[in-house]
């Protein structure tokens, strides 16, 4: 039996990411404080899962479930976001008492990237360029 190439799906960004956080309340004001992140559902309509929220801007949403035992140990390794206004990433980290990693700036062929821990534990990758210019 003979199959047929499907055509590939075009991904052009992330949608959303979901995840486990320990605290919604301290999750929420990181993101909403470091990034400018808005409420965009106040609470999961599935009133049987853990107290939740989407947030984000235009671009990014990301899914807070509360579970305060979670543990950011997995599969994830960490996410990246791409900053337009990457002069003042560590400038502002600093302002909020955001923990920086691997003592601040690491280049890149072609970007310079920061990375940072959230409440829950999560490390992120700011990024100046897009994919790292890839």
């Amino acid at each position: 039996m003979t199959m047929t190439p499907l055509t590939k799906l075009s991904a052009t960004s992330i949608d959303h990411i979901n995840m486990k956080v320990k605290d919604l309340t301290e999750s929420v004001s990181f993101y909403s404080n470091l990034f400018g992140f808005e409420v965009k559902q106040d609470e999961n309509p599935n009133k049987a899962e853990a107290p939740s929220k989407i947030i984000g801007n235009d671009s990014i949403k990301l899914c807070l479930y509360e579970v305060p035992d979670m543990k950011p140990e997995g599969g994830i390794a960490h996410f990246g976001f791409h900053v337009d206004n990457f002069s003042k990433v560590i400038a502002n980290c600093k302002e909020l008492g955001v923990k920086i990693l691997y003592g601040g700036e690491v280049d890149w062929e072609k970007s310079r990237s920061v990375y940072i821990v959230d409440p829950s534990g999560y490390e992120i990758e700011l990024s100046e360029v897009s994919g790292g210019g890839l």
